[in-house]
């Protein structure tokens, strides 16, 4: 019985309203795009959110990342015509020191990256040549697609062999097999041995003009001894009137702790470490777990900035509503008085104008989670850019939709129950 009264006031709604079919549909337009602005700025956000989050925890949450950073007083060009050298940033001695000295560092893993061309027959690629050690694959994110990476007894004997990654083979072999031929770099023929996918995006361009410019998906790796004895520890950069030469023994070094709780506790010791055989700044710290959690917070604010910004808009759809129903009220004035005076209650006037906001909003809501999800997909489909639709943010959009149906109605119905059935049957 009361499913049934119901449903028959709900037809008496979609009704009423259909008889202004151009009034409701302007009506609910600001329900739709609210509830669309929410979903899609959520979506935007969170993809972007998403992919930086995703950056970082490639870098690996438990890894503290050492750089070599040329000084800022290094950089004064007024002596860019004469001869100079200068010695800066990490050495194989730090590498050894953090292994021996800091509590719970599993691996430490350096690094020299140097810029250089690699040729297979008339193919050639500007790209990097890092020259590293057998536990790289496991403190940086390395798949290893074919082959295998350098061992331990490539190092000890400095064996020209090399891993390129898919990126660059794809670019030097387009109809051959990698596995089977050598690249050139410089004079030196490298025999390839493996082939790797970057799944790491952390730039492996060293800081201030070490080599620099590069898609991180041309690179080559080499046993650390091997490129350490082809192409030496100094950079020598030729000029009129002169030179200039930079002795760098190691560009990166990569510290992996245990856990992520040691890596909070190792960062300040790493850091006094290094000062204490440093005399000049000539080092940076990336911490990836505090730059994961930084990205978290900035997440979570972001999400705040651009629901509030998108509830405005549902604001101005209740506000439309209102506007609408109340209009609609002094329309029907004496509508209301001929139902009253057929014995309707007070009750059953607030419930039909409830449920013809709540038809609005709701219908709105439908509409607007629809085209809320259509538009993120078609950003990701023209754009590069990443978007994530979460189910929370179509729920709460839907939600606060069918809410303000019956926020913003609630006014105008108790007016239309508190009108007088006399005087309402007097309206013309």
């Amino acid at each position: 019985m009361v499913s049934s009264l119901l449903l028959n006031t709900v037809q008496l709604g979609v009704k009423s309203l259909m008889l202004h079919k151009l009034r409701s549909g302007l009506t609910m337009l600001g329900i739709i795009f609210g509830v669309c602005s929410v979903i899609a700025m959520l979506a935007i956000g969170e993809g972007a959110s998403y992919e930086a989050q995703e950056r970082i925890k490639r870098l690996g949450s438990t890894n503290v990342i050492i750089n070599s950073f040329k000084p800022p007083e290094e950089n004064d060009d007024s002596g860019s015509n004469r001869s100079s050298e200068i010695d800066y940033g990490l050495t194989y001695e730090d590498a050894a020191r953090l292994q021996t000295t800091i509590p719970n560092v599993g691996d430490v893993v350096p690094m020299r990256i140097i810029r250089e061309n690699i040729r297979f027959g008339r193919n050639q690629v500007s790209g990097q040549v890092i020259g590293t050690l057998s536990a790289y694959p496991k403190v940086q994110g390395l798949d290893i697609v074919r082959g295998r990476f350098l061992s331990e007894m490539d190092d000890k004997h400095q064996r020209n062999v090399c891993v390129i990654t898919k990126g660059l083979a794809q670019r030097l072999f387009p109809y051959q097999d990698p596995l089977v031929n050598t690249v050139r770099i410089q004079s030196v023929y490298y025999e390839v041995i493996g082939m790797v996918q970057e799944t790491g995006t952390i730039d492996q361009r060293p800081k201030k003009g070490e080599a620099e410019g590069d898609p991180i998906d041309n690179n080559v790796y080499i046993p650390l001894s091997t490129a350490r004895a082809r192409f030496g520890e100094t950079i020598v950069r030729r000029s009129s009137g002169g030179f200039s030469a930079e002795r760098v023994e190691l560009h990166r070094i990569i510290a992996k702790l245990n856990d992520t709780e040691s890596v909070l506790t190792a960062e300040p010791q790493i850091k006094q470490l290094l000062k204490r055989f440093h005399e000049k700044n000539d080092y940076e710290l990336i911490v990836p777990l505090q730059l994961l959690m930084e990205a978290e917070a900035t997440k979570r604010m972001f999400n705040i900035v651009l629901g509030s910004i998108a509830a405005i808009s549902l604001l101005v759809g209740g506000i439309g509503i209102m506007n609408i129903m109340l209009a609609t009220v002094t329309e029907r004035t004496r509508e209301i008085g001929v139902r009253r005076a057929l014995g309707a209650k007070k009750k059953d006037i607030i419930t039909q104008f409830l449920i013809e906001t709540i038809v609005l909003s709701v219908g709105g809501g439908l509409i607007g989670v629809v085209i809320g999800i259509a538009t993120p997909l078609l950003v990701s489909y023209f754009t590069s850019m990443m978007t994530v639709i979460t189910l929370w943010s179509v729920l709460l959009a839907f939600g606060i939709s069918g809410l303000t149906g019956i926020v913003f109605g609630l006014y105008p119905a108790s007016q239309a129950a508190k009108l007088d059935p006399i005087e309402a049957l007097r309206h013309e």
